[in-house]
């Protein structure tokens, strides 16, 4: 089981950007949210700097859909495993723990907070629900081989009618409906992401020949964007008029919201169709294997809620000043991140190359080698 970061198939760089643009979409998303930028829609009052927060939400929301359609591009053609599953539980593992603990015993953490249950999230995270996108990454994972063997065995039709029934369900319902239903998770879940895996599928097995036009493809993020602003805005404006709808004011906000999809499909299908060259192009290539690490850093529940003032939120004022802050807290993070993965990968295989010397250890290797073999795709596939 090799722990290094390695590319067994050539990467595609125009991807591999797009899953680093979106990972510090990721990192704007919880500095608005958990730096208390973003004003409440149900307030009277919306000022200058609470309109651009908003605006910075919308354009960045599509990004766990990118990440995940990403995801779903390439593990479209991918084997299921045991392997790679099992350096997922050790990645997760020891960003939960290691973080967790030191926010708690140096103090970041309030003691108050630091009880039974957030030691069990710690050692049981996704099961916890600690990260609550690998909970959900990590069971799709493990539904690999059903699902993967089952989108390369479908016809072209089959695809379309499935992708539409799941739709249907699990986004344009809630999209449509002035209520908030009750087994809608938002798109956090596992559920969500088996429908974008097969939308990506989809594209990578059949395109879609409205989105083969770059300028059409971004035109669909940026109407989807404005549009998740405008549905906003409206729903708030009915709620100050009526009192009504207060449950659904930032529904368009939300994962498995047509708009929220329809946006990171556009920036999505633009980016594969892009060709970038050179040294910045190529150096964020090889950053994108570590951006995971990213995400388990800052999302961290020991921090979670403390990196965001220590990078300023709190003493923004301006409309100039929330656009610097929020880009300097997004690259800060990112560089920050991308290092402590870097490190901890480093640690893996010099601790892999050790361990390597111990026969039990070679031979757990090889029985975890001989599961992968058996899940492998062959040609016919």
């Amino acid at each position: 089981m090799d722990t290094k970061v390695k590319n067994s198939k050539p990467r595609m760089t125009n991807l591999e950007i797009l899953r680093c643009l979106a990972m510090m979409m990721v990192v704007v998303l919880h500095y608005l949210d958990k730096g208390k930028l973003l004003p409440e829609l149900t307030g009277a009052e919306m000022g200058g700097i609470g309109i651009a927060a908003w605006l910075l939400e919308a354009f960045c929301i599509v990004a766990v859909n990118v990440y995940m359609l990403i995801s779903g591009y390439f593990l479209y053609t991918s084997s299921f495993k045991l392997s790679r599953l099992l350096q997922l539980f050790l990645q997760v593992w020891t960003y939960s723990v290691v973080i967790g603990l030191l926010a708690a015993f140096t103090g970041i953490l309030p003691a108050a907070e630091v009880d039974t249950h957030y030691f069990l999230t710690l050692l049981f995270p996704i099961s916890m629900g600690h990260y609550w996108f690998m909970t959900a990454y990590v069971f799709l994972y493990l539904l690999l081989p059903l699902i993967g063997a089952g989108v390369r065995k479908m016809s072209k039709e089959q695809m379309q009618l499935t992708l539409a029934l799941l739709l249907i369900v699990f986004c344009l319902m809630k999209t449509v409906l002035p209520v908030r239903l009750e087994m809608d998770s938002r798109g956090m879940d596992c559920l969500w992401y088996v429908c974008v895996f097969v939308a990506a599928a989809y594209i990578r097995r059949f395109g879609v020949r409205f989105l083969e036009s770059k300028a059409k493809a971004f035109g669909l993020y940026l109407i989807g964007c404005l549009g998740i602003v405008a549905e906003c805005f409206v729903l708030r404006q009915i709620y100050l008029r009526t009192g009504s709808l207060d449950r659904i004011l930032s529904i368009s906000l939300e994962y498995n919201h047509l708009l929220t999809f329809l946006a990171a499909v556009g920036l999505f299908s633009f980016f594969l169709r892009l060709k970038l060259s050179g040294r910045l192009s190529g150096l964020l290539a090889r950053l994108a294997p570590y951006t995971l690490g990213v995400y388990l850093l800052h999302e961290n529940q020991g921090v979670r809620y403390a990196w965001e003032n220590w990078l300023g939120a709190d003493q923004i004022s301006s409309i100039g000043g929330l656009l610097l802050g929020t880009i300097l807290a997004a690259v800060s993070v990112f560089i920050c991140g991308i290092i402590v993965e870097w490190l901890r990968s480093l640690l893996m295989r010099g601790i892999h190359f050790v361990l390597c010397k111990w026969s039990i250890y070679r031979r757990m290797v090889e029985k975890i080698d001989a599961v992968d073999g058996l899940f492998r795709i062959s040609e016919k596939e």
